[in-house]
């Protein structure tokens, strides 16, 4: 916890935030290098950020409401950890056929999410979630919508860390979707959008961890 706090105070969770949210407002390649010198001394340390910075952090820079924004940016910025939930046990490396589904109440209300999720990085320590549901089974994937979840939401559990060769202070949980209740409000960005959000976010997560690798060889080859 308190090195996570530390991440935090140096303002490495967020790097590309703009300052208007309590963020550096820095560049993609900053926080790239953020994530390589992270990585020389500890890459579990270095993924969390990562993922937190190029994944959660620009998903709601990129696509989310101006209430979303106001909401979560500034704590984003300076104290809530941020998990990204799409990978289930049937849908690794095919994340579309993802079977989460989220149920509108009649007349337009809430949805009801229910579902579990499985791998997902930072989830332990997570203070808020990304959730991405299929609101409209009948459209396959083009139905999958992204849902901010609160960490404190009704029906949402953490199950535990899976035993991992390596990077092992990096959590990587189940996410178990009891019914969870969230409100249309936060939907992040369009109902059906989530895929097409997914796609592009994980793209620059995948550079992200790119830093990771460059940075986790200088650690090796320093210690050599």
């Amino acid at each position: 916890d308190d090195i996570i706090s530390g991440l935090f105070e140096q303002g490495f969770m967020g790097v590309e935030i703009p300052e208007e949210y309590d963020g550096a407002g820095a560049s993609f390649t900053s926080a790239l290098l953020v994530i390589e010198e992270l990585a020389r001394v500890d890459p579990a340390v270095s993924v969390m950020v990562d993922i937190h910075n190029t994944i959660v952090n620009n998903t709601f820079s990129m696509w989310a409401s101006p209430e979303l924004k106001q909401q979560w940016l500034p704590r984003l910025a300076t104290d809530t950890l941020g998990a990204f939930a799409l990978s289930e046990a049937s849908s690794g490396s095919d994340a579309f056929a993802l079977k989460t589904t989220a149920v509108q109440d009649a007349g337009g209300g809430d949805y009801v999410l229910t579902g579990e999720k499985m791998w997902i990085s930072n989830s332990l320590e997570a203070g808020v979630f990304l959730v991405m549901a299929n609101a409209d089974p009948s459209k396959g994937y083009k139905g999958i919508t992204c849902f901010v979840v609160p960490r404190d939401a009704p029906g949402l559990s953490v199950g535990a860390p899976e035993a991992k060769l390596g990077i092992k202070a990096s959590s990587t949980c189940p996410l178990l979707l009891d019914g969870v209740r969230v409100p249309k409000e936060n939907i992040l960005g369009e109902v059906g959008k989530g895929y097409k959000y997914a796609i592009e976010i994980l793209n620059e997560g995948r550079v992200g961890i790119g830093a990771q690798m460059v940075g986790l060889a200088q650690g090796a080859l320093d210690r050599c």
